[in-house]
C-alpha cells in the first residue's frame, strides 16, 4: 500500500531550538500509512519554495494531502502566513493545519486567515493524528477533540478540549525527521534539544501555560529518559542536552532518578534545564550533588520581580529568599544559572521597577556564570494579567498581521514610560557587560559597566551607543 505524504513546517525565527513540537506530532503518525517530511524555515534560503517542493514530491503521484505548521506568537506568524498562502495557492486541495502556542490561544482567530483550514489546541500528537486519519478517510472533523475547524457554512467550530495524554502513551521522537547535524552547526555545538514532560501545574498570572494546559503536567519516567538519551547519543554523539520542559523539576523524585540514570549510563554529556526557585529550595542536597555529577551545567530559574509584594501579585508562588538559596546552591555546586525578570507590570511603581533591577544586579554580581535578562511585561493572551489589562482598556492585536509584529523584548510595553524604558534598556545593556567573564581587552568596559550599574550612572551611555552600532542585537519575539 502506498503512503500519503504529510509535510510539516517550522517557521523562521532568531533561535535554533530543534522543532520538538513538529517532531512529536510527526513521530506519532502511523508511519506505515504516512510519509512525514519536516521542513524548517531556519535552514532554508527560500522556505516557501522548499515547502512547495516537499508537497509537490508526493509519493506515487498522490494528490497533495496535509501541511502542518507550528506557530509561535510574534514574527514567526508572518513566515507561517507566507508559506501557508503559497502552499494553498499552488495546491487548493491541500488541508493546512496550524498548531502550537498561537493557535492554542486563538483557535478561531487563526481561521480568519483563508489559507488556514484547521487549528490545533494544546497537546497535539493525538489530535493531529486523528485529523490526518479523518481527512485520509474523507470524514468530517466534527467531534474531533482538541481542534477548531470550519463547519459546512464556513463558520469556525471549536471542538471539546482533548485530555492531556500520558507521555508514555505517545510515540518516541524520531530525530531522523530533521537534519540534526545542521542544527549542531547552527548552534555552534553538539547540543541536542529534548522534552521529557508537558504542561505546568503552577498559576503564574503572566503566563499562558495555565490556560493552555489547565495546570496539568505529565512526564516520562527516568528509565525511559535514560534509555532514549543513550540511544540518541549512540546515533548523534551530542555533548550537551538542553531539556526544553516547561518545568523540568516538577517531580523531584523523577529528576533524581534521571540524574542517576545518566550517571549509571555514563553518558559523556552535560545538560541544562528549567527550575522554579521553590523546587530548587526543596531539592535535597544529595539530589543537587547527583544532578551535578550527571552533568548539570546550567539552570533557568524564573524570578520575574524584585519585591515580594510584586512576586505575590503575579502569583509566582515563590519567596525571594528561595531564589537566593538556589543561587547559593548553584555557586556551591559550580552550576551556571539564568534568572529572568519582568518589569513594568500594570500598576507597578517606579520603586518596584528599581527594586527588581537591584535584585537582578545582586544576583549577577554573585558569579560570572549568572545571567539576569530583564524583559518588559507584554500582555500575552490567555493570562489573568492580560484579561485585567483588557478590562481597563488595553487593546490586544486584532489580526494575525498585527500579532506578527508583536515583540516580547522591545521596550514598548503598554505600562512603561519613556523614562522607565530608557532606564531598563540602559541597565540591561550595562549589566550584561558588567559581571560576565570578560577577555583582557574587554575588562575596562566591564569595570566601567559595573560602576554604572552599582551607582545607576546611566547618563550619556556612550559605550552602549558604540556597542550597539558595532554589534546590533537581533529582534527577539
Amino acid at each position: 500500500m502506498s503512503r500519503r505524504r504529510v509535510v510539516l513546517y517550522n517557521p523562521r525565527a532568531v533561535f535554533f531550538t530543534m522543532p520538538l513540537g513538529l517532531l512529536a506530532v510527526g513521530s506519532h503518525l502511523d508511519r506505515s500509512r504516512y510519509e512525514v517530511v519536516l521542513v524548517d524555515g531556519r535552514l532554508e534560503t527560500d522556505p516557501a519554495a522548499a515547502v512547495l517542493a516537499a508537497i509537490d514530491g508526493e509519493v506515487d503521484g498522490a494528490a497533495p494531502f496535509v501541511l502542518g505548521v507550528s506557530v509561535l506568537t510574534g514574527s514567526p506568524i508572518q513566515d507561517a502566513l507566507d508559506v501557508s498562502r503559497a502552499a494553498k495557492a499552488r495546491f487548493p486541495g491541500l488541508t493546512v493545519v496550524w498548531g502550537g502556542w498561537h493557535p492554542s490561544l486563538f483557535p478561531e482567530g487563526c481561521l480568519e486567515e483563508p489559507s488556514v483550514d484547521v487549528s490545533v489546541q494544546a497537546q497535539g500528537e493525538e489530535t493531529f493524528a486523528e485529523i490526518v486519519r479523518r481527512l485520509d478517510a474523507g470524514e468530517s472533523l466534527e467531534g474531533c477533540a482538541g481542534c477548531t475547524h470550519r463547519d459546512e457554512g464556513g463558520a469556525p467550530r471549536r471542538e471539546a478540549a482533548r485530555a492531556l495524554a500520558p507521555l508514555t502513551d505517545l510515540a518516541s521522537h524520531d530525530y531522523g525527521l530533521f537534519p540534526v547535524e545542521r542544527f549542531f552547526e547552527r548552534k555552534g555545538k553538539r547540543q541536542i534539544d529534548v522534552v521529557t514532560s508537558q504542561g505546568c501545574r503552577f498559576r503564574c498570572a503572566f503566563c499562558a501555560d495555565p490556560f493552555v494546559f489547565g495546570r496539568q503536567w505529565v512526564g516520562l519516567p527516568p528509565e525511559r529518559v535514560g534509555e532514549e538519551l543513550e540511544s540518541l547519543h549512540r546515533r548523534f554523539a551530542f555533548t550537551d542536552v538542553n531539556f526544553q520542559d516547561e518545568t523540568f523539576f516538577t517531580s523531584l523524585d523523577r529528576v533524581a532518578g534521571i540524574a542517576e540514570e545518566l550517571i549509571r549510563r555514563r553518558l559523556p554529556s552535560t545538560w541544562a534545564a528549567t527550575m522554579r526557585a521553590d523546587q530548587g529550595d526543596r531539592l535535597p542536597e544529595d539530589a543537587w550533588a547527583a544532578c551535578k555529577r550527571s552533568g548539570l551545567r546550567r539552570l533557568l530559574i524564573g524570578v520575574e520581580a524584585g519585591t515580594q509584594e510584586m512576586v505575590d501579585r503575579i502569583r509566582k508562588d515563590i519567596r525571594l529568599e528561595q531564589v537566593l538559596r538556589c543561587a547559593e546552591r548553584c555557586l556551591r555546586h559550580g552550576i551556571a544559572a539564568q534568572f529572568p525578570f519582568i518589569v513594568c507590570f500594570p500598576g507597578e511603581s517606579d520603586a518596584s521597577v528599581e527594586a527588581t533591577l537591584d535584585f537582578a544586579r545582586r544576583l549577577a554580581a554573585m558569579s560570572p556564570t549568572f545571567q539576569t535578562p530583564v524583559f518588559f511585561f507584554k500582555p500575552y493572551p490567555g493570562t489573568p494579567l492580560t484579561e485585567d489589562a483588557v478590562k481597563h482598556g488595553f487593546r490586544l492585536p486584532a489580526t494575525l498581521d498585527e500579532w506578527a509584529r508583536f515583540d516580547f523584548y522591545a521596550g514598548d510595553g503598554p505600562f512603561t514610560t519613556p523614562a522607565r524604558t530608557r532606564l531598563v534598556e540602559r541597565f540591561r545593556w550595562y549589566e550584561k557587560h558588567a559581571y560576565g567573564a570578560a577577555p583582557p581587552w574587554k575588562r575596562p568596559v566591564a569595570a566601567l559597566a559595573r560602576w554604572r550599574c552599582e551607582r545607576r550612572a546611566f547618563r550619556f551611555p556612550v559605550e552602549k551607543a558604540v556597542g550597539e552600532l558595532l554589534f546590533p542585537e537581533p529582534v527577539l519575539s
